[in-house]
């Protein structure tokens, strides 16, 4: 049985991994601070395959005792998103780098022989040319403190010496949404999907602004793809994490909102900048790990629109569905 550790495992694409590593009988560890709580993963107690251990990603002791045993490291914890990373920049410093780097050096120590890194396609910024799409080889434009971090860290994994035990590969995933047991409705599609669902009017800014897509749960399963991949083809490789087709505009999201809530009441504002504007290729996941999405931008709306109407979540709005 192989051995996974998942860092910040309780979070909103965590909880999901953790599920599907349990599914396919890894063993899985969980380090995470519990910021957001542990209700995502609390029954998973019960499961004599799953460990959790409560600490930080920039204590050393805390890292050392989460990785014993253990043959794979999923990265994942970090302050996410621009708007959490932006009310504390010096924290997101420490712990989406200092923490992060810390934790590859004692994965490399302790002898964990894969190191995957959730990277975002963030780091491409603006497109130079609105008719082309970006790919791992493009330039990096982070304009975001939370994307700096993502493009600096991955620097430093990339440029680690080959022979280290521990062999990166940086995952950039596309804009994420879906169920997660740590749900959350400050991202686009969940957002849009959400307060239309409730009857409001939704507000849209810049509706001509593309990005990618991509189902939590296909993320995780990308996550999966990687640790069971060749080490040839993964190690200091990176690769973007979603499908070719699921790069959209904003318009593009709520005509499909629109096509399952006819009734939706849309106010566009005119919004002609904006930092972040990229289409993405995954070609390259594709044709080298031949992995392929499961769930589309419009399975996700169906999901939200069946959450919000059916009662599944007594308030949406609480505050405790978003990352700030």
């Amino acid at each position: 049985m192989k051995r996974v550790l998942i860092t910040g495992g309780a979070g909103y694409i965590g909880s999901v991994l953790v599920k599907l590593l349990l599914e396919k009988d890894y063993f899985v560890r969980v380090l995470d601070n519990l910021s957001f709580g542990g209700e995502s993963i609390i029954e998973l107690l019960n499961n004599n395959h799953f460990e959790f251990v409560k600490g930080d990603i920039r204590n050393k002791q805390d890292l050392t005792k989460s990785m014993q045993n253990i043959d794979y490291v999923v990265h994942l914890a970090s302050i996410v998103g621009d708007p959490a990373c932006a009310i504390n920049p010096e924290l997101t410093k420490d712990i989406n780098l200092n923490g992060a780097k810390l934790t590859y050096e004692v994965a490399n120590k302790m002898g964990i022989t894969k190191f995957i890194f959730a990277s975002t396609c963030s780091n491409y910024g603006k497109m130079k040319d609105e008719n082309a799409f970006v790919d791992e080889k493009s330039e990096l434009v982070p304009v975001s403190l939370y994307a700096e971090t993502k493009v600096k860290f991955e620097k430093y994994l990339l440029s680690q010496d080959k022979t280290n035990i521990a062999k990166p590969t940086c995952l950039r995933f596309a804009t994420v949404y879906g169920l997660s047991s740590r749900i959350r409705f400050d991202l686009t599609v969940n957002e849009f999907t959400k307060d239309l669902a409730m009857g409001k009017e939704l507000v849209i800014f810049g509706e001509q602004f593309w990005r990618p897509y991509c189902h939590v749960v296909d993320l995780s399963r990308a996550v999966i793809t990687v640790i069971e991949a060749d080490d040839k083809k993964v190690s200091f490789n990176v690769f973007n994490v979603g499908d070719t087709n699921e790069n959209y505009q904003k318009q593009m999201i709520v005509n499909e909102i629109k096509k399952q809530l006819p009734k939706a009441k849309i106010k566009y504002i005119k919004k002609d900048e904006d930092p972040r504007d990229y289409r993405v290729s995954f070609e390259k996941i594709r044709k080298e790990l031949n992995f392929k999405i499961t769930k589309t931008v419009p399975d996700g709306i169906k999901q939200i629109i069946q959450v919000v109407n059916e009662g599944f979540i007594n308030n949406p709005d609480d505050s405790k569905y978003k990352n700030i």
